[in-house]
């Protein structure tokens, strides 16, 4: 079967931008929340957010196109430049552009809907944008980071919710195994801070409330939690097959190994509390992967500090290991609920973990509670090495998606190639 490795990483999150500021952030608790600064669109809408630092239009596009750019678009474009300089890939030169594909998940330009809507509303049918389909379709930061460098193999987009990001992976394992690609762009772009949608999740009480530090909001696991912090952010990581990577002399992160994904079939919104979906997910991975459940020591959790989530994820995890006892953290403590791209930049922080023997703790986890019993990494990160690894991730809809990180099958990339030590 062949093998796809991740070569190259793109982040841009609320904790900093690429894998070694990312990683560094996770491992020496560097949260990424606070509050909406003044004249932000959220600031009257939600009290707590992660931010991302820079990602200006500017930065992507000049003149007319710059105004047709909506920010998950932007994110997609930065992220996609950085992940491909990382793995040292230029587009028609040292990569067939027909064997690329790119697939990015996210639920698309909702802040270009809605800044539309208030314009029609305020001031007629003139007002509104031509290029307003170009704004609001989820296939548009694919479609633009194809456009931008010459991607002229399989291109789509997920909408899976909080799952999107790792089912893009997920996919982007299928067409590699299956020799459709041999390399795929994959991965996320959320830019969700705006009234509309920030205000949807504090009307139904998801959001965490009434902390007076932002960086002791986000709780996953812990009995004080009282919901997730919403943030935006982008990520995308290159897979390439480990025959396409070791022919152009590539380093890699880690492999990843298998994949699962399942649905609940149960609620909108809450997961199974039995965690029956989310456990055979994560067999699933075990099985794609061809490895048992006590070559895994490591779960990087969805973990969102919900107080259903996260005890239907714990008792997944102990239906899925059946007597062994993973280590187990969340990163969303400090990167907050990026939605769609959490899945994405918590697979690239197992990758890390596991090239770093050391794991990313879960900050904040003062108070475990009892009903989410696990081997929890938190205070401090915990050296260790590991074979194989599991990333997590869930949204609604009952989407359930697991994927399985183990060595690269090629030579590991050096501390100056990203790699935090």
């Amino acid at each position: 079967m062949t093998a796809a490795v991740i070569t190259g990483m793109g982040m841009m999150t609320p904790v900093g931008r690429g894998p070694a500021q990312v990683f560094d952030a996770l491992c020496n608790g560097k949260s990424g929340l606070s509050r909406p600064p003044l004249g932000h669109p959220v600031a009257d809408s939600i009290e707590l957010a992660g931010f991302v630092e820079g990602g200006a239009v500017a930065e992507v596009a000049t003149g007319p196109d710059a105004k047709t750019l909506d920010r998950t678009v932007v994110l997609a474009l930065l992220t996609a430049q950085d992940a491909l300089a990382d793995a040292g890939l230029v587009i028609g030169e040292n990569v067939d552009p027909f064997r690329v594909a790119v697939i990015i998940g996210g639920v698309g330009g909702m802040a270009t809907l809605e800044a539309q809507v208030v314009a029609r509303t305020e001031r007629g049918r003139a007002a509104v944008s031509p290029y307003l389909l170009t704004g609001i379709l989820p296939n548009m930061p694919s479609a633009r980071v194809a456009i931008k460098h010459g991607i002229r193999g399989y291109s789509s987009s997920v909408g899976t919710a909080c799952a999107s990001g790792a089912q893009a992976i997920a996919d982007a394992v299928r067409l590699i195994r299956c020799d459709e690609a041999d390399v795929v762009l994959c991965g996320a772009s959320e830019a969700p801070l705006f009234p509309t949608f920030a205000e949807t999740f504090g009307n139904a009480r998801a959001l965490a409330r009434g902390w007076n530090d932002p960086a002791d909001a986000s709780r996953p696991f812990d009995l004080r939690r009282n919901g997730f912090v919403l943030a935006e952010g982008a990520a995308l990581l290159v897979l390439e097959s480990a025959e396409h990577a070791a022919a152009r002399g590539a380093t890699g992160y880690a492999d990843v190994a298998g994949y699962g994904a399942t649905c609940d079939a149960h609620h909108p919104t809450a997961p199974r509390p039995g965690g029956e979906g989310a456990a055979e997910c994560m067999r699933r991975a075990f099985a794609s992967a061809g490895v048992s459940p006590r070559q895994v020591g490591y779960v990087n959790a969805h973990g969102t500090g919900t107080k259903l989530g996260d005890v239907a994820e714990t008792v997944a995890i102990g239906l899925a290991f059946d007597g062994v006892d993973p280590a187990v953290s969340s990163t969303k403590a400090l990167t907050g609920h990026m939605l769609g791209t959490s899945g994405v930049v918590e697979a690239a922080a197992t990758a890390l973990a596991l090239g770093n023997r050391l794991l990313p703790p879960t900050y904040n986890l003062d108070d475990p509670d009892p009903a989410c019993a696990l081997d929890h990494v938190r205070k401090e990160p915990r050296a260790v090495a590991l074979e194989f690894a599991v990333s997590n991730s869930f949204g609604f809809g009952g989407q359930n998606v697991s994927l399985l990180l183990g060595p690269p099958s090629v030579p590991e990339k050096s501390i100056g190639e990203g790699k935090v030590r």
